[in-house]
């Protein structure tokens, strides 16, 4: 008779966060920035069906990284668990903290219970109200929750673009601005022979009433970034929309096994909560984030 084979707790737990991290670094990074008006949120997306931002509820927004099958279970876990505290209670108490300490108890559990982690990470963005400070909560794979302040870089090169960030970020920068950093150090992270593809970009709007998420259309968002395009200093060249690829890169397809991230359809208008993505693309994996 065969004896079963021991792993210790420790070694058990430490594969499991090596193959999370591993399947979060193949994906393509996320950038989310405050700028004076409200946060801004970019990411590159090849999909124009399945959206790595969204809605959670009034003035809170969804980004992740990594597995999109995976962070779409928390999105709508997290869409349930705010709409049900609003009509239960008042939509004043749905708040960007208790989603973030829901989704922290989530993928705590599943890292400690199941035989594999989730290949997530995930930012929940509040935008303040009347002149008050915003917030991001960035949790990760084994549920470990963190309060983040003025940007944040998830995903693929996440330790290179967050030292970036910190070196360049400004408070004061405006809704353009914002915009034309993030897709710049999201070109300099672009890997030799992939091409920059269509950019999500999404906006949670200090003074829109009531609903603060907002897409950026592609033509918003070339608009925004016409001082790259024209070669403003630092910039690259291209534009939304998956234009041209960034300088050092090649021409290839972007590599299918990453995250196939969720774009911004194009429209302006503000998704329904009850947005789902048909089940055949329910386990493509996220190529934008990580």
């Amino acid at each position: 008779m065969s004896m079963p084979i021991y792993v210790s707790p420790e070694q058990w737990t430490k594969d499991k966060a090596d193959y999370a991290r591993k399947g979060i670094a193949r994906g393509r990074p996320l950038i989310v920035l405050e700028y004076t008006d409200g946060i801004v949120l970019v990411t590159e997306n090849a999909s124009s069906h399945l959206h790595k931002l969204s809605e959670l509820y009034d003035r809170i927004a969804f980004a992740a990284v990594g597995r999109f099958s995976e962070f779409e279970n928390l999105r709508v876990a997290g869409v349930r668990i705010a709409d049900i505290r609003g009509y239960t209670y008042g939509r004043e108490d749905v708040t960007g903290r208790s989603i973030a300490n829901a989704y922290s108890q989530m993928l705590t559990q599943i890292f400690m219970e199941a035989s594999k982690a989730y290949e997530v990470e995930v930012c929940v963005a509040e935008v303040g109200e009347d002149g008050g400070p915003n917030a991001l909560y960035h949790i990760v794979y084994d549920g470990t929750v963190d309060d983040r302040k003025g940007f944040l870089a998830m995903g693929g090169e996440a330790d290179d673009l967050n030292a970036e960030l910190q070196r360049q970020y400004k408070e004061s920068m405006g809704l353009d601005e914002a915009i034309r950093l993030a897709v710049r150090l999201l070109r300099r992270a672009a890997p030799a022979g992939s091409t920059v593809s269509r950019l999500e970009v999404a906006v949670l709007e200090r003074r829109r009433p009531r609903r603060s998420f907002r897409r950026l259309t592609d033509d918003q968002v070339a608009k925004a970034l016409e001082p790259l395009s024209a070669g403003a200093p630092g910039g690259g060249t291209g534009s939304a929309g998956g234009a041209s690829p960034s300088p050092g890169t090649g021409t290839g397809p972007a590599d299918p096994s990453s995250e196939t991230p969720p774009p911004n359809g194009g429209s302006g208008s503000v998704p329904g909560v009850s947005d789902v993505p048909a089940p055949g693309d329910a386990d493509e994996p996220d190529a934008t984030g990580g």
